[in-house]
């Protein structure tokens, strides 16, 4: 059983974790040479070659206010069908949730003085935040992305089993508006946190 994240872009992040949430593979997939449509095809090539039976993915959603909304778009509709042609089903994961499962909210500062985080910044906090959450680091923020997704993946399988441990509130409440209504045990509920 793996766990994978992609966050797709030109420069697409790709992690497969096992269940023990153990790093399997980590990289960044480009796809060959800078010419479209072949880089893009290469691109999705690319991330099938590394897709196995059974695997559970997590995918970033798109995000609404990117730059280069027409290329990005193509290459996230050519992986999604990839895998649909293929017969992969895939969990679709919000950017904002992304953030928000490693308690990323796109604030900084107290209550009445807060400034938005943007840009680099605010991927140099999600690298932080998962540094500091599962001491996983990485040069590229597109793989860091994709590794939080594969953690959302392994939550998701976990919520489940009998033995599911929990996970913080923030957390449970990404794997919940992914998966619907379904029971999930939060560690903070279980310490009597909120």
């Amino acid at each position: 059983m793996r766990f994978i994240g992609l966050d797709p872009s030109t420069k697409t992040g790709f992690v497969a974790l096992d269940e023990s949430g153990q790093v399997l593979r980590a990289k960044e997939l480009t796809g060959v040479g800078d010419k479209d449509p072949f880089r893009m095809i290469t691109l999705i090539d690319e991330v099938m070659a590394h897709m196995r039976k059974g695997d559970i993915i997590t995918i970033e959603g798109f995000g609404f206010a990117t730059q280069q909304g027409i290329q990005l778009g193509g290459i996230g509709w050519g992986m999604r069908m990839s895998l649909t042609r293929r017969g992969f089903k895939y969990y679709e994961v919000a950017p904002s949730a992304v953030k928000k499962f490693v308690n990323v909210t796109g604030f900084t500062g107290e209550v009445g003085n807060k400034k938005r985080i943007t840009g680099v910044e605010k991927k140099k906090v999600v690298m932080k935040a998962v540094k500091d959450h599962f001491g996983f680091s990485h040069k590229s923020d597109n793989v860091v992305d994709a590794y939080i997704l594969a953690q959302i993946a392994r939550i998701m399988y976990q919520v489940n089993r009998s033995d599911f441990i929990g996970c913080p509130v923030y957390q449970a409440e990404v794997v919940k508006s992914i998966l619907g209504n379904k029971t999930i045990e939060m560690e903070s509920v279980k310490n009597g946190q909120s």
